[in-house]
């Protein structure tokens, strides 16, 4: 982190398709080794299955999805003395969209042998239908700092 002053927060140019920064957050996310355009095709591919298997708008799918994944709490590691307690903090809206993002992407690329395209509908349909890895992974961090709201007292 700078000392001197904060570094200033480009603004993201919405995609063409759905005019959405989020869609644009989560292709910039999900493209490797600068690939862009494999990485919106990768996309668009997705919601055009999501369209026809859940005869739904795409967008308000992923949107809700995206929603559905962010977490509200999570547990910061602070150091008191000689002991590192996990203390629980509220997430910032961009910090869950965030984690929410690389939550479905991770669990979309851990699945071996399913083309990226497959593996991300099944993700995000079971985020939207609360249910699955992603949804997991939120419900631990909650429970993580429910665990720990005894030392929310050290929070900063």
């Amino acid at each position: 982190m700078s000392r001197r002053r904060m570094a200033v927060k480009r603004p993201i140019v919405p995609d063409w398709k759905y005019n959405s920064v989020l869609v644009t957050r989560f292709v910039n996310c999900l493209m490797l080794e600068g690939k862009k355009s494999k990485a919106e095709a990768i996309f668009y591919g997705a919601m055009d299955l999501i369209e026809k298997k859940m005869k739904e708008d795409p967008l308000e799918v992923f949107l809700q999805a995206i929603q559905n994944t962010k977490p509200m709490l999570e547990v910061k590691s602070r150091r008191v003395g000689g002991a590192t307690y996990q203390v629980p903090v509220e997430v910032s809206t961009d910090r869950g969209t965030a984690l929410a993002i690389r939550w479905i992407l991770s669990s979309a690329r851990g699945k071996k042998g399913v083309p990226m395209g497959a593996a991300l509908v099944s993700e995000i349909q079971d985020a939207y239908k609360k249910q699955g890895a992603v949804i997991k992974k939120k419900e631990d961090t909650h429970k993580m700092a429910e665990a720990n709201r005894a030392f929310a007292h050290y929070r900063w």
